[in-house]
């Protein structure tokens, strides 16, 4: 029996009557496609998953000791389950092809009909690799915001509202502005790697979340009054610098891909976004530890590492917009913004200890004004696709862009802001789900709360070794053994 000739696809079929682009068993399927571009997307995927746990390396280098392993176990759980959403019904929801202007349907869900159609992002690339390209965009946003429950959230509370957020928060900003029939997208906004899905958006509902789970107890257990919360908010140094660091690292290296990917094809604008995206981190990061160094005489690997972060912050909307000699630029000025918004944050009362709504929020809404303001019409135009489609910013005298700009903020930042504050007031009304943790789980800290992997910790914060015969999972501190040694002296 002969066997069926393979014929290379010359024309995509409409999606309505073949959703995955013909038969593979038939047709090949992969001929359309640069094979340069899939490897491009493919292995930017790859590199950028990572960013997801290394948010939680960098949260848990910056906690207390008492509740670092629970920013890790969150980053797993961000990792997981909202990977198996965006499977479910995530990527139906803003990348499906509908024509209104809000949100979109079921009709990918479980990745149905998602194969080798052209991407609604790019014609280059098939619509399966875009989609695993974006799963890593909404797990890295998901774990931007589960800082927010910072030492004194509880766990499954937490892990409920962020599916819940990503649901009603991410993915409808997410069809706003990637969708082509997305309202934001239709107003002309530019935003390059997703700055009001990913950082206004997480930062504005990290300050919903901040402000709905109230102030941390202090060292003494005790929770600070309002003039106290007015004048200065309890301040921590991170109980592992050298983990903070290496989260930074493998953060800033998983945003080249990141940013680098989002042309969704292999270009000089994506040689040109990951330049931009460089020089930003370096800017953002030379010019917090100069402002830090200015007030307090002394380097800081924390504000080193909040620099670097808001630079990448910054750069993310502008990156594939705006020229590289104003690169630095744009991840210095956000750097400044952030850094006061940082040092003036008590004037809100909010405890933020990770400072995510001055560094993503506040710096993702400084990037959008940037965009505005700095993007030029060459730059887009590097992706051999473009064209003359984009009019630049204020440099090519678009002044309409930076209110386009300014409107986009303002509307991801209100969207997440309110819906974030209604997702917890409802949730913490649930019986069982109330999303703060007790004084006594607090206090001990929610590792030893949450976490088997560790032994009880004495008031010293060393490890202790469970006594012979004590369960593993009692949460009641072995008691200490008094002994006599020779010559008389008590030791435990």
């Amino acid at each position: 029996m002969a066997e069926p000739e393979i014929v290379p696809v010359t024309e995509w079929p409409e999606w309505s009557s073949n959703p995955d682009g013909g038969d593979p068993l038939t047709q090949d399927l992969n001929a359309p496609y640069d094979k340069g571009d899939l490897a491009w997307l493919l292995v930017c995927t790859i590199l950028c998953w990572q960013i997801t746990p290394a948010i939680g390396f960098l949260y848990a280098g910056m906690h207390r000791r008492k509740a670092a392993l629970t920013m890790v176990l969150q980053s797993l759980f961000c990792a997981c389950a909202c990977g198996i959403q965006y499977w479910i019904y995530g990527y139906s929801l803003y990348q499906s092809r509908t024509t209104n202007p809000i949100l979109g349907d079921l009709s990918l869900a479980v990745f149905k009909n998602v194969l080798a159609q052209p991407s609604l992002a790019n014609s280059d690339i098939p619509d399966i690799l875009y989609a695993a390209f974006g799963f890593t965009f909404v797990s890295a946003t998901a774990m931007i915001l589960a800082g927010a429950m910072l030492e004194r959230g509880r766990l499954f509370p937490s892990m409920v509202f962020l599916l819940c957020w990503t649901t009603f928060v991410y993915y409808f900003l997410a069809y706003w502005e990637w969708n082509p029939s997305g309202w934001l997208y239709n107003l002309g906004l530019y935003d390059f790697a997703g700055s009001g899905p990913v950082h206004i958006a997480s930062g504005f509902g990290a300050l919903a979340w901040s402000m709905m789970l109230g102030p941390r107890l202090n060292e003494h257990g005790v929770a600070p009054t309002v003039s106290d919360r007015k004048s200065k908010l309890a301040h921590y140094k991170p109980h592992s610098p050298l983990l903070m660091c290496i989260g930074t690292v493998f953060i800033w290296f998983g945003w080249f891909a990141f940013n680098g990917a989002s042309t969704a094809n292999l270009s000089l604008r994506s040689i040109y976004v990951v330049v931009n995206t460089n020089l930003a981190a370096c800017g953002g990061g030379i010019t917090w530890v100069i402002l830090e160094y200015l007030y307090k005489k002394k380097f800081s690997l924390t504000g080193f590492c909040s620099g670097i972060i808001a630079g990448l912050v910054g750069i993310t909307p502008a990156a594939g917009f705006v020229p590289v000699y104003v690169a630095c630029l744009v991840g210095a000025i956000t750097s400044v913004c952030s850094f006061y918004v940082v040092k003036y944050k008590y004037i809100l009362s909010v405890d933020d200890g990770l400072d995510i709504f001055a560094i993503h929020g506040i710096g993702g809404v400084v990037g959008d004004i940037l965009t505005g303001f700095f993007a030029a019409s060459f730059v887009p135009a590097l992706d051999g696709v473009s064209g003359a489609s984009y009019e630049g910013g204020w440099w090519n005298r678009n002044f309409r862009q930076m209110g386009l700009q300014l409107a986009g903020a303002t509307t991801c930042a209100a969207w997440s802001f309110f819906v974030s504050c209604l997702l917890l007031f409802v949730i913490n009304k649930i019986p069982g789900l109330h999303i703060r943790a007790t004084e006594e789980q607090e206090v001990r800290g929610l590792d030893l709360n949450y976490l088997e992997d560790l032994d009880f910790e004495d008031g010293l914060g060393h490890g202790c070794m469970i006594s012979e015969g004590a369960s593993r999972h009692s949460n009641t501190p072995p008691q200490r053994e008094i002994v006599k040694a020779e010559g008389g002296e008590k030791k435990e």
